[in-house]
């Protein structure tokens, strides 16, 4: 008879059987690894080619999307706009539009291209009608909002805000007008007082509801960003990219903000002797605070905005007195403001795409005299 293999012989075959069982298990999680890692794509684009025997769009099939519509990268503000059309029934009938807008999509790409042109934006925006006003064409609007901006030598940032920003806020079926609010003359820039100006200009021709008060700098990335008004003053630009899409501290209040008519005066509009770059930021979320307000925020996520590179502009260097002025805010707050707002409106001109108003401000001296 056969001799059964001896107790070693056993030993080392059940040893080699163990290896071989680990080294098989070895395998098959990397096979697994590299059918995470497209071993799969590669697999299909092979069945592609001997299926079609085209490789050309097999090559195709493997190139990534470059019109992902849910890819912020390639997502274009005007997507889906031109679809927007004029309802047939009459303007009082309409109905009001729904609470949340169906043509709200989330990011979108912010670029600057270096041949863009005024006409090339009214264009992209038909519905714009004289003056920069726009309302929904199918719905009426629950809210009116005024888009204040302080100007002067920036014509070149200009076109590219409204390029993004008409389509941005038609994107939230808003009724809007945007008024740009040019200083005129040489003297040194007052962002404050031009707002305050803007306010009482834009009142003049409707009962806005909101009033935004916008940096011509600064692009929205993201229109769930909503202009439109909260309970509280509401600062809206809290992640620029300038700032690594951080707020860079509490109080922060800069760039573009918010604010119903009532929170306005309740708080005596802005200051109007804050002359040259900074402070008068800090100053309005003092203003905020002293008259028992709160400030509201959109989420880091949504209040993304990209800055439009540039030098400090000549007659806008940094006030030397702002230190000095806002340690007196308390004190000051409520006999510097609306109440007490002096200038002179030198022209108005309806363009196709904003209104434009032209202002004598004065200076530090105070208004200038007519001439």
């Amino acid at each position: 008879p056969k001799r059964s293999p001896s107790r070693p012989t056993r030993t080392m075959m059940s040893s080699k059987l163990r290896y071989l069982v680990m080294f098989l298990g070895v395998q098959l999680v990397v096979m697994a690894l590299l059918y995470r890692e497209g071993y799969q794509k590669r697999v299909a684009y092979f069945f592609r080619i001997l299926r079609k025997g085209e490789v050309s769009q097999a090559t195709t099939v493997m190139q990534p999307a470059t019109h992902n519509v849910t890819d912020p990268r390639f997502r274009d503000i005007y997507a889906n706009l031109s679809l927007q059309a004029k309802s047939t029934v009459k303007e009082e009938l309409l109905p009001y539009c729904p609470t949340e807008s169906p043509l709200i999509s989330g990011p979108f790409r912010v670029t600057f291209p270096s041949k863009l042109t005024l006409e090339d934006v009214k264009r992209k925006n038909p519905l714009v009608v004289r003056g920069g006003r726009y309302r929904p064409p199918d719905c009426e609007s629950k809210h009116r909002t005024a888009v204040i901006i302080p100007h002067r030598n920036r014509e070149h940032h200009l076109k590219y805000l409204l390029y993004y920003l008409h389509p941005f806020l038609q994107r939230q079926q808003l009724n809007y007008g945007i008024y740009v609010i040019h200083q005129a003359g040489n003297y040194t820039f007052n962002r404050a007082k031009l707002l305050n100006v803007g306010f009482k200009e834009a009142m003049k021709e409707e009962e806005w509801t909101c009033m935004f008060y916008h940096d011509v700098d600064l692009i929205p990335e993201d229109d769930r960003n909503l202009y439109t008004c909260d309970r509280h003053p509401k600062h809206v630009s809290i992640a620029m990219d300038k700032f690594g899409y951080k707020l860079p501290y509490n109080t922060y209040f800069g760039g573009v903000s918010a604010l119903t008519p009532e929170q306005y005066l309740k708080m005596n509009g802005f200051p109007n002797n804050y002359w040259g770059w900074g402070g008068e930021d800090d100053d309005i979320a003092v203003r905020v605070a002293l008259s028992g307000m709160l400030i509201s925020r959109p989420s880091v996520q949504v209040g993304r905005y990209k800055m439009i590179k540039h030098e400090h502009d000549k007659g806008n260097e940094e006030n030397p007195k702002r230190f000095n002025l806002l340690a007196k805010t308390r004190r000051t707050w409520k006999q510097d403001g609306m109440n007490t707002m002096e200038y002179r409106v030198l022209s108005k001109e309806y363009m196709p795409l904003y209104t434009n108003i032209t202002v004598d401000i004065g200076s530090e001296k105070g208004l200038h005299p007519r001439t």
